[in-house]
Parts: structure tokens; C-alpha cells; sequence
């Protein structure tokens, strides 16, 4: 065990978790209208409670567990089967690599929330993120990160894909599931509201951005130069993307908004967090700077073109800013164009697939959307029974 990248790793385990909560939460949180803001909070933090339990029972297991499948890792970790305090993985004590993972199997179906908001049944959430990240995201993180078979001596060869922090693994997977969820709900019955609260989808915004300090330099695994040029280049890439999405929504509307400015930080963010292991300054600058002008054209492309009600644009920010970054990899000649665009294909087809056999199976248990007269209403009261703001006061 090397004591320095312990308490590294420890540092970023609770950098990523306050990435959904409080990060997460907030962002979408005020994007929202205010009778649904609380409903919003309560899918963030439920689903940060159920991953957890999830990840503890079973899905640690699927993902890293230590079968010689290049689709799963087995069961042989069920339940934390044989891991100690001094079992290692690396230089680090396994429990502590639990724990980091646990927080990207969080974040990951939290990231769909914003798909869904405003429409989605309660239950639906939960039984759909419980078994999407059983049956999806687990297995996908043993085939890039856990020696399966998009890994180095799969079936790319000796160089397999590269994924330093999650652009296929996390974004796509997660962009892809927004978009299948999206089509099945149908749109809101009112699209036009703004936003209820643009300054707390900044605060939000801004704790994401300094999460993704854990989530992308702490998937160096240790506390060496490879962290801090990891951190580096994520800070570059969403600098840029924020300046270039607030830059082009001026050349087409005439205004830049904060909305808008803190919405290209999360397609920088996103767009670098593949590459954010395998670039430096100058590929960092580029990457955000292309970022923050395409995943704003990819909102207009699924808004206006394709119909599809994607409600806090996940996947246009983070599906096409993940894929984004996975590509660039081949192109600074970090990765191989077959391992890369491969890797995407398989991955895209596998989450497209599972992700409509999952919601077939769950709409049949419990209800997909909610009423019309609670959609109208609200969910924070009508399914919650609470309120976000007291409006008599």
C-alpha cells in the first residue's frame, strides 16, 4: 500500500460523490420548474442510496470481480467476499477502490435524471437504475476498465480502447439511456418554461466542476504527475467550453447567458473526461474549445430536428460530448481508430439495446409517466407531498 495515493484516492472518492449530491442534484435541480424541483433532489439522492447498496451487493462484483470472462467479472465478490483491509488492488487497499468505483456507479444513472424530469413515475426511477446498472453500466466497466474484452489483450488486440475516466464507460452509456428513456415518456406537456433558478444550476454547476478534480485525476489511481496533469487539462478543457458555448450562443442570439455559459463547463467536463489521462494543455484547449460549440449544436439537433424531448439536454452534453473526447483520443494519436470507434459501436449498440428491453420490462410492473393532472400539477406535492418554497410567506 502507498500511503500518498491512499489518501489521494480518499480525497477524490468524496470529491466524486459530491458530484451528485450536492452537484448534480442542484444542477438539474434548477433547470427545472419550481413545483418539480424537490422531485428532481429526491431522484438524485434515492438513487445515490440504491447504487450504494447495489454497487455493495453485487455490482462491484460484475465489474471487478475476478472471473476470466471478457463480458463480466462473476460473483466471486458478492457482498465484499474476502476483501479486507489489507487486500490490495494496486497500491491501494481494495475497500478504498470500492469505494472510488461506487461513486461512478452512482453518478452514472443519476446523470439520466435529467432525461426524465417533470414526467416520470417514482418507482419507474428506481427499478430502472437499479437493474440498468446491474445488467449496463457494471458489465461495460469490466470490458473497458476491468481487463474485459475491450481492455489490452482483448478483442482489439494488445492496445484496446482507451477510457481514462469514463467517455464511453459513464457519458455514453448514460447519453444513450437518456435519449431510449426520452422517446418512451413522449414530451412534456409544456416545454417552453425557463428554468426556475439560474443561480442554482451555477452553484451546481460549479461543485461538478471541482468533483471532476476527483472523478478525473483520481482515476490516475495514485498521487503522481499523471493526476495532476489530469486535473490540469480538465480545468483547460471546461474553461474553454464555457467561454465557446457562451461565445456562440451571442453569435446566434445576440446574448450569452449564465444558463447557457455554466451548461458548456459540463460539455468541456465531459468531452475531456476519456482523454483527460492520455493529453496535454494544448489537446485540452482544443478539445473544450470544439466542445462547447458542438454538443450546443447537438441541443438543437434533438430539440428541433429529431422531436425528442431530452429535458436537460443529457444527452447532447454528455452522450455526444463523451463520444467527442473518446474520438480525439485517435486523433492525437493516443488510441487506435479501431479500438476507439469500436469500442463506441459496441458499447452504443449494447446500452441501446438493454435500455429498451429494461423499460419494456418495467413500464409492465409499474407506471411509466405520471397522470396529466399531476404532471400539471407538479410532482414535488402530488407525489411527494412537500414543497420546494413556501409561496404564501
Amino acid at each position: 500500500m502507498n500511503g500518498a495515493d491512499t489518501a489521494w484516492i480518499i480525497v477524490a472518492t468524496a470529491l466524486v460523490l459530491l458530484m451528485t449530491l450536492p452537484g448534480l442534484a442542484l444542477f438539474y435541480g434548477g433547470l427545472v420548474r419550481a413545483r418539480n424541483v424537490l422531485s428532481v433532489f429526491m431522484h438524485c439522492y434515492a438513487i445515490a442510496c440504491l447504487m450504494s447498496i447495489l454497487w455493495f451487493v453485487a455490482g462491484y462484483s460484475i465489474a471487478f470481480g475476478g472471473g476470466e470472462s471478457g463480458f463480466w467479472g462473476g460473483f466471486d465478490k458478492l457482498l465484499l467476499s474476502g476483501i479486507t483491509t489489507d487486500t490490495l488492488s494496486g497500491t491501494l487497499p481494495e475497500i478504498l477502490f470500492f469505494a472510488f468505483q461506487m461513486t461512478f456507479a452512482i453518478i452514472t444513472p443519476a446523470l439520466i435524471v435529467g432525461a426524465y424530469v417533470e414526467r416520470i413515475g417514482f418507482g419507474f426511477v428506481l427499478l430502472f437504475s437499479a437493474l440498468w446498472m446491474l445488467l449496463c453500466y457494471a458489465p461495460v466497466v469490466h470490458w473497458v476498465w476491468g481487463g474485459g474484452m475491450l481492455a489490452d489483450g482483448g478483442i482489439f488486440g494488445e492496445t484496446g480502447v482507451r477510457d481514462f475516466a469514463g467517455g464511453i464507460v459513464v457519458h455514453e452509456t448514460a447519453g444513450i439511456a437518456a435519449l431510449v428513456l426520452a422517446v418512451f415518456l413522449g414530451p412534456r406537456k409544456n416545454q417552453n418554461v425557463p428554468p426556475h433558478n439560474p443561480g442554482m444550476v451555477m452553484i451546481g454547476a460549479a461543485l461538478l466542476w471541482v468533483g471532476w478534480f476527483g472523478f478525473n485525476g483520481g482515476s490516475q489511481l495514485a498521487a503522481d504527475g499523471g493526476a495532476a496533469m489530469a486535473m490540469t487539462v480538465t480545468h483547460i478543457s471546461a474553461a474553454a467550453a464555457s467561454l465557446t458555448w457562451a461565445l456562440w450562443e451571442r453569435v446566434k442570439f445576440g446574448k450569452s447567458s449564465l444558463v447557457g455559459m455554466v451548461t458548456g463547463t459540463i460539455a468541456g467536463l465531459a468531452s475531456i473526461t476519456p482523454a483527460s489521462g492520455f493529453v496535454g494543455p494544448i489537446e485540452a484547449l482544443v478539445i473544450g474549445s470544439v466542445a462547447g460549440i458542438l454538443c450546443q449544436e447537438a441541443v438543437g439537433v434533438i430539440r428541433n430536428m429529431f422531436k425528442i424531448d431530452d429535458t436537460l439536454d443529457v444527452f447532447a452534453v454528455h452522450g455526444v460530448g463523451g463520444i467527442f473526447g473518446t474520438i480525439m483520443i485517435a486523433l492525437f494519436g493516443a488510441g487506435t481508430w479501431a479500438a476507439q470507434l469500436g469500442s463506441l459501436a459496441i458499447v452504443g449498440v449494447y446500452t441501446l439495446v438493454v435500455s429498451v428491453v429494461l423499460v419494456l420490462i418495467v413500464r409492465a410492473v409499474t407506471r411509466l409517466r405520471v397522470d396529466e393532472d399531476t404532471e400539471v400539477a407538479g410532482l414535488d406535492l402530488a407525489v411527494h407531498g412537500e414543497r420546494a418554497y413556501d409561496i404564501s410567506s
